[in-house]
């Protein structure tokens, strides 16, 4: 298929997502598409698959115009849309998962029939899957593959991915990508990509559009193109710091050994949500001056471990020590050893939504000097971080949950950050995050470790700890599978690790 949208607007009142967006996808190649968070790349293929009706403009389909009212409609024209959030139903096998993709069911499924369709199908798909798994038995990225192959089944002219790889180990990513680029260059399809990795648009796509504040800010061939140009393209002019940082593979860092041990992790074991132990015997050590890197597929006891480290989550059993003493993360505790956290979804776990920037700013240092609060002064220093950090916000009295997930990350990163800090505990820090803010907060991350924080970093995103990470431990089934210094790890070679299957292989071995 030919997809071409003519000068496609999308409004949401006063605001405006998406103006006059003219882009091509050329047949049988895949076609990426890059912006900031809000730059309107959500609302473009919403449009074209007919989540959202554009209020002008028009979306042509091997070069007629067609009136894609809805979902329905845009996957009888052959146009499938893979979402960045999982779509499977938990309960229903992969088998049940596929033939629900196809929208019309008949009120008795002929299981003989549908099952030698669904087998015959799985030897032409690039990636199998049990049939009788159930998606709660499947890894995140065995996930992905289904909802991929969701709308594989489906036999589309054009498929649209949203983040595709955000769940996936490096060779997962290699593979679905590698395999979509062959079914497009083989002519069964096209491929529209939204992502946010400079690597997979320069390694698997054919050409690249870049959309900014809403609007198409350029298109054309991967080959004549570099990250550093397509992250300029991005942030736009008068930000040009910001792009160089943005396509800079790892901030600069000061040199020196590691001090001493800040963060002492001793046979920790921590239960997840239903009972089981989501974290198993845990030792760590993370020492001043160094950032630790905790790579591993979700699901496999990040969470868990770090709401253990900060107190919002008991401990079954196993210590935690900082600078030698017992730590429980009691607010004296905290202020005393500089213990500081930033954690996955900030607006959830380390803010009050309803109270003003400046509240949450002082939830650190309210009460410092006596039992009587001293707003002004806490306002002044709240003003003061706003302005070093760049939080963007109506002013200091504006509602936290009114600031973008940037800016929130921005505010707390500001709050703990202020002053000395001698252990920063991190988790997915920039998820969902635009290039500019991204190489901000990383920036800021390096900056504690070289003023000689000690850093655990827990990231889903490998390419983000090998470029912030001293050293690098991945976590599989709430172990510890593998150790290595970032200066030596390879990629496909923590991807095993975090697949689970250099740990399976150790064990058969045993």
């Amino acid at each position: 298929m030919k997809l071409e949208t003519f000068n496609l607007t999308k409004r949401f009142g006063a605001f405006t997502a998406l103006e006059g967006v003219s882009l091509t996808v050329r047949p049988g190649t895949v076609h990426a598409l890059l912006g900031e968070n809000g730059a309107g790349k959500s609302t473009l293929v919403k449009c074209v698959v007919g989540y959202h009706r554009p209020d002008d403009g028009a979306v042509l389909v091997d070069g007629r115009e067609r009136d894609v009212a809805s979902p329905t409609v845009a996957r009888a024209l052959g146009i499938g849309m893979v979402y960045q959030h999982f779509t499977v139903v938990p309960g229903m096998t992969v088998a049940e998962n596929l033939l629900l993709a196809r929208g019309r069911l008949p009120a008795v499924i002929r299981w003989r029939q549908a099952r030698a369709e669904l087998e015959a199908f799985m030897l032409t798909a690039p990636f199998a899957l049990p049939l009788d798994a159930t998606p709660l038995q499947l890894s995140a990225g065995e996930k992905q593959k289904l909802e991929i192959l969701k709308q594989l089944f489906l036999q589309p002219k054009l498929l649209i991915l949203d983040e595709p790889t955000s769940v996936l180990t490096p060779q997962e990513a290699d593979e679905v990508l590698g395999a979509l680029r062959e079914m497009a260059h083989a002519g069964r399809n096209s491929v529209l990509m939204i992502t946010h990795k400079f690597r997979e648009v320069a390694a698997y796509a054919d050409d690249v559009s870049v959309l900014r504040r809403g609007r198409l800010v350029y298109t054309g061939a991967v080959a004549q193109n570099s990250a550093p140009q397509l992250a300029a393209a991005m942030v736009g002019e008068g930000r040009g710091a910001a792009a160089a940082a943005a396509a800079q593979p790892r901030p600069p860092r000061s040199p020196g050994a590691p001090g001493e041990v800040r963060l002492a992790v001793r046979g920790l074991s921590v239960a997840g949500d239903r009972g089981a132990l989501a974290v198993q015997a845990l030792d760590l050590d993370v020492r001043a001056g160094e950032i630790v890197g905790v790579a591993g597929v979700s699901g496999n006891g990040q969470r868990e471990l770090l709401e253990a480290l900060v107190g919002q989550r008991a401990r079954e059993s196993g210590s935690v020590r900082v600078e030698g003493e017992e730590f429980r993360a009691t607010r004296a505790q905290n202020r005393r050893l500089q213990v500081r956290c930033l954690p996955e979804e900030p607006l959830l776990n380390a803010c009050v939504p309803h109270l003003s920037v400046a509240r949450n700013l002082a939830l650190r240092r309210f009460d410092r000097d006596g039992p009587r609060v001293r707003w002004r002064a806490l306002r002044r220093r709240a003003r003061a971080l706003i302005d070093e950090y760049g939080v963007r916000t109506q002013g200091e009295d504006a509602p936290m949950r009114a600031l973008s997930g940037g800016n929130v990350q921005r505010a707390v990163l500001a709050r703990e950050l202020d002053g000395e800090v001698r252990l920063l505990l991190v988790a997915n820090p920039v998820f969902g995050l635009d290039f500019a803010a991204v190489a901000e907060i990383h920036a800021r991350i390096v900056a504690a470790r070289n003023a000689g924080a000690a850093v655990l970093l827990i990231s889903e995103d490998l390419d983000e700890l090998l470029a912030l990470a001293d050293r690098i431990v991945v976590l599989s089934e709430g172990r510890i599978v593998h150790e290595v210094s970032a200066a030596q790890a390879e990629r496909h070679a923590l991807g095993a690790c975090m697949g689970g299957r250099a740990h399976a292989e150790q064990r058969e071995a045993a």
